[in-house]
């Protein structure tokens, strides 16, 4: 007997079909889904809203600069996305865990990271980043996705400890196309697992357009793993609060996970090692600045009586002393001699160290005697 199939519908992942609300000119519309979840945001929480993220984008462009000056070997930027990361994390309780991509600046700003933190793993130092269970999100992890796996688990050690907390796992579009991430939802879904996923579906895989991973908008995919989900405005910081606030609300409830398709755009590079001139044009870029989620949020702050010359200069003030902070400890940080690398490794001494120790001193002492110190012993476990 002959199968017939029905043809596809066409593909489409418009970025218009998102839950808004705020206009891109910074008009306040409704939007029956979101405005429950934000009824009681006022002004003064609209304005620390805004003061986070002008700050996150100071410490992005510090970032940047710190890199072209050789301070740092690498620099994520998130230029364009702080909505997203600021918006959400302000949802989230103090004791529910995260667990992050290498670009969440916003998130752990917001988490209470020390400024010297956004700039130690960068620069390859000892102890690299913040403690994570001082505010309670985990270390970056560059292993694209897996992330969520962690966080899942985590998840699940919450069931068991038979309490509300919730995980949050936070990637990219380009994440969705690895096998952890997927494994991630069909646990999560399977074992009810309190996590919130969410995707800042930033356009860009590195050089690979969305376009080509996905025929039609990510959110989508969730409701196949019987996982419910939101496609949200990412540049509308008020609809990253609401939305977050459903997902942990549903996860919190013990009604198992929630998905978050947060779209945005990454205005800079992949990494400071990447050209995006290479593989997008300047048009495209154009049209997502006129979508600028801090420009939107000032627009509406004026329009409400919350934003004058005298809270601009606040804000400002604040955002230059913590860039320039941020720039001395920066410059501060004293790196171990390289063959510290090897202390601390074992906790007696070892044969196979000692042996590793001298053929990374020999090698240290093919390159030119400009650095007095390659060829010593760490300043930490010498003579292990």
């Amino acid at each position: 007997m002959a199968h017939t199939r029905t043809p596809a519908a066409e593909p489409s992942i418009d970025v218009e079909d998102v839950s808004r609300v705020l206009e891109y000119d910074g008009e306040r519309i409704a939007d029956p889904d979101l405005d429950p979840w934000i009824a009681d945001v006022g002004i003064a929480e609209l304005q620390g809203l805004y003061r986070d993220m002008v700050i996150v984008r100071r410490i992005d462009i510090e970032g940047v600069a710190l890199q072209r000056q050789g301070q740092l070997a690498l620099w994520a930027p998130c230029q364009g996305q702080e909505a997203a990361q600021v918006g959400t994390a302000h949802a989230v309780r103090s004791d529910d865990f995260i667990f992050p991509s290498y670009r969440e600046i916003g998130v752990n700003y917001v988490r209470g990271a020390e400024l010297v933190d956004f700039v130690r793993a960068w620069r390859g130092e000892e102890h690299s980043t913040f403690n994570p269970y001082d505010i309670n999100v985990a270390a970056g992890q560059i292993i694209i996705g897996a992330q969520t796996l962690h966080a899942v688990g985590y998840a699940m050690g919450i069931m068991n400890d038979e309490t509300d907390q919730v995980a949050v796992t936070y990637f990219g579009d380009g994440a969705t196309s690895q096998g952890d991430v997927n494994e991630a939802m069909i646990f999560a879904s399977s074992f009810r697992a309190p996590v919130v996923f969410v995707c800042q579906n930033n356009q860009w895989a590195i050089s690979e357009p969305v376009t080509v991973q996905a025929k039609f908008p990510i959110a989508g995919r969730a409701p196949g793993f019987g996982i419910p989900s939101m496609r949200v405005d990412g540049n509308d910081v008020l609809a990253c609060v609401g939305a977050m606030r459903w997902a942990l609300a549903h996860a919190r409830a013990g009604n198992g996970p929630a998905f978050i398709e947060a779209v945005t755009y990454r205005m800079g590079p992949h990494t400071t090692a990447d050209d995006p001139s290479r593989y997008r044009s300047k048009d495209d870029v154009e049209v997502w600045r006129g979508r600028d989620p801090i420009a939107r949020l000032e627009s509406y702050l004026r329009s409400v009586g919350g934003f004058d010359d005298q809270f601009a200069a606040s804000v400002a003030s604040e955002a230059d002393r913590v860039g320039a902070e941020l720039r001395a400890q920066c410059l501060a940080l004293t790196s171990r001699a390289p063959l510290a690398v090897l202390d601390n490794v074992y906790a007696e001494p070892h044969v196979g160290l000692d042996r590793q120790r001298a053929e990374f001193a020999a090698y240290l002492d093919g390159f030119a005697s400009t650095e007095p110190s390659a060829a010593e012993p760490g300043t930490e476990g010498a003579g292990r």
